[in-house]
């Protein structure tokens, strides 16, 4: 081989294991991550490796050991900031974990189109997926499937016999109403997500009952599509509510307002200050979701924030010990709770 033609070749692992003195199968183990590799050794692999610029071979490395270290994720509407963050933090929590993704969005879920996705990831050779479900219609398609291969669902929300990691949605929302009824508002005004979405129906639970149990009125929910548009809608009706005093004879006051996500709770924003209504002033404002813009609402925003990182890495951490270590596995019903956290600002508070 000419000097040209192995300055051309890309680097191997045999050559990583000759720059760094080492065998082979030490290269190997750095690049598993394997605990009995010295310190001193794997930072001159690892050196080796940057010198190098050497790359896994996905594919060689599938021939040897029979496995694609792929997973499989089944996603929809990435146009949103849940799922698309959803899907940020297993892509990201998959390649930690060694693994590269393949993903397959789905427009609608329904049983045939659900199916179709499963059966794409498993001709591409995928060990086990992850399915997002956020509509009940994900859940009724899922149950009737057979799964060829592990599987953990995100936001699950259901009572099938699949793993599942999901962030306490009915406590977010628990948390937020609270934090408004202590602020002194007689009750709460809710503009809900799409009634067909399980994190919509969860926050209205917890809505429900944090009010219910202040022994606070329970003001008919106002409901939206996830979009800015939709909140503004929302918002035209609350604003109307308190400019026509119809709210006091009905449903109590329209002072604070608890908005599913924080796209609509944008709208919303923008309808009551048309209105020429204050936040917090007048009306308290505050959303879910937490998404990078909420601090720079006019006023902030306050809202619900979810760790969409720990979501991944808790999905695929369930699914890879699926595949790596079947026989510890002690249940396919383990269902896995993150907490979110209030985010006070001062679109509902003005302290």
């Amino acid at each position: 081989m000419s000097r040209t033609e192995e300055r051309a070749r890309p680097p191997t692992m045999a050559d990583v294991a000759h720059l760094a003195g080492v065998s082979h199968q030490t290269v190997s183990r750095v690049l598993s991550a394997h605990p009995n590799v010295r310190a001193s050794t794997r930072a001159a692999v690892l050196q080796a490796i940057d010198t190098l610029g050497y790359r896994r071979n996905f594919s060689a490395r599938a021939l040897v050991t029979r496995r694609t270290l792929t997973l499989g994720v089944v996603a929809s509407n990435p146009t949103l900031f849940g799922p698309a963050s959803t899907l940020s933090g297993l892509e990201a929590a998959a390649r930690e974990a060694g693994y590269m993704v393949s993903t397959v969005m789905m427009r609608r879920y329904t049983a045939a189109a659900l199916e179709d996705a499963i059966d794409h990831l498993s001709n591409g050779g995928v060990e086990g997926i992850v399915v997002i479900v956020p509509q009940r219609e994900t859940v009724t398609a899922l149950a009737g499937l057979r799964l060829p291969f592990p599987v953990v669902t995100v936001e699950g929300g259901h009572d099938l016999p699949i793993p599942s990691v999901s962030v306490d949605q009915e406590l977010g929302a628990r948390l937020v109403t609270d934090h408004l009824l202590a602020a002194g508002h007689r009750t709460v005004w809710h503009v809900a997500g799409p009634p067909d979405w399980l994190e919509a129906e969860a926050r209205v639970r917890g809505w429900t009952a944090a009010l219910e149990e202040a022994g606070a009125e329970v003001p008919p929910p106002l409901v939206g599509d996830w979009t800015p548009l939709s909140g503004y809608r929302a918002g035209q009706e609350l604003a109307g509510r308190v400019a026509s005093g119809s709210a006091r004879r009905r449903s109590g006051q329209v002072t604070a307002v608890f908005v599913a996500n924080d796209q609509m709770a944008l709208g919303v924003m923008r309808a009551l200050r048309e209105a020429g209504l204050s936040m917090p002033g007048q009306v308290a404002i505050a959303g879910f979701d937490d998404i990078p813009e909420a601090d720079f609402f006019t006023p902030p925003l306050t809202t619900i924030r979810q760790d969409f990182a720990a979501v991944g890495q808790a999905s695929i951490r369930l699914l890879v010990s699926r595949l790596e270590a079947p026989a510890t596995v002690a249940t396919e019903n383990e269902r896995m709770v993150i907490e979110p956290r209030l985010i006070v600002r001062g679109s509902s508070t003005s302290s």
